[in-house]
């Protein structure tokens, strides 16, 4: 079979792997047929980052956590790359009993059992049972499992009942194809901290984040914020905001500063920069009791926070990976029953046959797509 392997900076290419079969009675085999790039896996992409990440680790410029996730020199290629897709399912084991062939479902990127006591805490990508170091987890190379990467032509899921969410009944699956991850990480940025603060005022700091920033804009104003303040450098975002209702505040690109912002203070910030600078900034900008959600990469071992600020504020910092399996299903059916326009952040809607080139594309959100088997 075919997977899309990133073999270099701006090389990807098509390489043949062999085709996953069942190992287990629980396992499943997807076929998917829309794929999302991620956010964070334009750094790689666009960029040789992997030796100088390396030495980075090496000289403790960069946390070596890094290593744990994406191996000690980070990115190297080949190796399978994306962990967003809906996928149609085409085998499942004898003991699968939620699922049937010809189901269109969504892969969480990380790789989760659903019965180990972090899964039952709803932290699915800390799984006891799936990892073996810091993440088991679709696309992000070996050391994070055995599991290729998503654009590809068959998946092997374990777990199948547990893991794979199907859609709702007339969802479009091009509407929810970061579902996966950049969907849903934006859901919990702002869904439950909406819901304990009502028609609260949002700030999203985007830039790195490219496409979290505007889901997040996005479901701010469709979950009642009373404001929604989106801001960026890059004029395609701008709109897409705008599109959304938010309110967008251009800045210029580079270094972020508290003045740049507006002068209101916000209950909710999201944080999507991957800056030191913008995690102090979005700190700074909140009301008291208000929380504040990184969703970026953080690098350098020692990012500062002001914590004496937070501590006369009343502030909160929420950041970690993303637990995307728990928030599915509330996800999709808010999507399916308000016609949420998440597909207004894809900028760039490629054939799947085209994916070595379209991924290189320097775009806000690309996604790739083909016919599944049931409509052929």
């Amino acid at each position: 079979m075919r997977e899309l392997q990133l073999v270099r900076a701006r090389h990807l290419e098509w390489r043949e792997r062999p085709d996953p079969v069942l190992r287990g009675p629980r396992d499943a085999i997807v076929r998917p047929f829309v794929a999302g790039r991620c956010d964070g896996d334009t750094l790689p992409i666009h960029r040789h980052v992997s030796r100088a990440m390396q030495l980075g680790i090496r000289t403790g410029l960069i946390d070596p956590v890094v290593a744990s996730i994406c191996g000690d020199v980070p990115f190297q290629g080949p190796f399978g790359i994306g962990h967003e897709c809906i996928a149609e399912v085409i085998e499942i084991g004898a003991e699968v009993t939620g699922l049937a062939r010809g189901d269109f479902v969504v892969v969480p990127w990380a790789v989760s059992c659903g019965e180990c006591r972090e899964c039952e805490r709803g932290l699915t990508a800390k799984c006891a049972t799936t990892r073996t170091g810091t993440l088991a987890a679709f696309g992000f190379g070996p050391a994070s499992g055995p599991w290729g990467g998503m654009v590809a032509d068959r998946l092997r899921i374990p777990y199948a009942d547990h893991m794979l969410v199907r859609l709702p009944a007339g969802l479009d699956p091009l509407r929810v194809a970061a579902a996966s991850d950049n969907l849903a990480d934006a859901w919990r940025c702002i869904v439950g901290p909406l819901a304990e603060r009502p028609g609260g005022s949002v700030l999203v700091l985007a830039g790195a984040a490219q496409s979290i920033g505007l889901y997040a804009a996005g479901l701010a104003v469709a979950h009642g914020a009373e404001v929604v303040d989106y801001v960026d450098h890059r004029t395609e975002r701008l709109a897409i905001a705008e599109k959304l209702g938010a309110r967008a505040h251009p800045v210029k690109k580079g270094k972020l500063r508290r003045a740049d912002l507006p002068s209101r203070r916000y209950d909710i910030v999201v944080e999507g920069t991957s800056t030191a600078t913008g995690v102090d900034a979005g700190l700074r900008a909140l009301q008291p009791g208000g929380i504040c959600t990184p969703v970026g990469y953080y690098l350098p071992p020692g990012t500062k926070v002001p914590l004496m600020h937070m501590y006369a504020n009343d502030a909160t910092l929420k950041i970690g990976v993303s637990h995307v399996r728990p928030i599915l299903p509330d996800l999709l059916d808010f999507v399916a029953h308000t016609n949420f326009p998440a597909e207004n952040v894809t900028t760039l809607l490629a054939d799947w046959d085209d994916a070595p080139d379209a991924y290189r594309a320097h775009t806000t959100k690309l996604v790739l797509h083909r016919q599944p088997l049931g409509t052929n």
